[in-house]
């Protein structure tokens, strides 16, 4: 557990290159939280705007970059077209959180780690963040929470609500854990889930990220009250596949048994290969 605090949680936020919408509705959701002080954020990026977000996608996801930013933009437009006012309100409400944002080129150097003590922070959250090391997920006095779409240690790696959907789980996990030097092994803090059922991808993972918001700003407010209890993952066992990005055989053999309604692949396709980082 941790210590009380009886003011509001000093919090620096560590992002990628970008906010996604989802990043944005948790930063709004900290900025106005009363308990929360949201002294800092951090974005690791060659820039902003869409050029550079096009070319940070190209270098991690290749050709598939083109797909992916033109779903997330015809997304965006149909959500605004959809609660325009909603989506208008949330840009506005988002401006003051936002403004604490920096992009920097390397989160850990030098000059960037002497502005995070600064800043005094009680804890650290990530979301979406790059693997960061130590001597940057220390300095804060809690130490550093991340958020891990997925249930731990089961599903470790990327994408891994795909992949808990690709193997017929009745539920996606979501873990907020105690950063650690690992992938995906740090002390949990809290755990959801959400029922799959018949559901499609893409409104599961619109109820992961939902939930996952939720029960990360409550595990936020178990570090101020000090009620936190953090678990240590399971250890024991067979060794715990790292999952990867999917690859196009990966998505057309996933789509193609959901419209089947084949709930589970073949034993032989239950291990993908194990990805080097997350």
């Amino acid at each position: 557990m941790t210590t009380a605090l009886g003011r509001p949680i000093r919090i620096v936020y560590f992002a990628g290159p970008y906010l996604e919408p989802s990043a944005v509705r948790f930063v709004t959701m900290l900025d106005e939280h009363p308990d929360i002080d949201l002294v800092l954020g951090l974005c690791q990026g060659d820039g902003q705007g869409l050029r550079h977000r096009l070319r940070n996608l190209w270098r991690r996801r290749g050709w598939v970059a083109v797909p992916v930013l033109g779903l997330e933009l015809i997304t965006a437009l149909v959500e605004f077209l959809r609660h325009p006012r909603a989506s208008l309100d949330l840009r506005r409400r988002s401006r003051h959180a936002l403004s604490v944002f920096v992009t920097v080129p390397d989160v850990h150097a030098p000059g960037v780690l002497e502005r995070v003590r600064a800043a005094a922070p009680d804890l650290g959250v990530i979301y979406g963040a790059p693997i960061l090391k130590p001597e940057l997920f220390m300095i804060p006095s809690f130490g550093t929470l991340g958020i891990h779409h997925g249930r731990a240690p089961e599903y470790r790696g990327k994408k891994t609500t795909f992949w808990e959907m690709y193997h017929g789980e009745r539920s996606a996990g979501i873990t907020i854990q105690r950063v650690n030097p690992g992938i995906d092994t740090g002390e949990v803090v809290r755990r959801g889930e959400v029922e799959i059922g018949r559901k499609g991808y893409g409104r599961v993972w619109r109820e992961v990220e939902d939930l996952g918001r939720r029960i990360y700003l409550e595990a936020i407010l178990d570090v101020r009250r000090g009620t936190a209890r953090f678990e240590a993952q399971e250890t024991a066992g067979p060794r715990r596949p790292l999952y990867r990005q999917p690859g196009p055989g990966d998505i057309l053999r996933f789509w193609s048994r959901r419209r089947a309604g084949q709930s589970k692949p073949a034993a032989a396709e239950r291990a993908p290969p194990q990805a080097p980082c997350k």
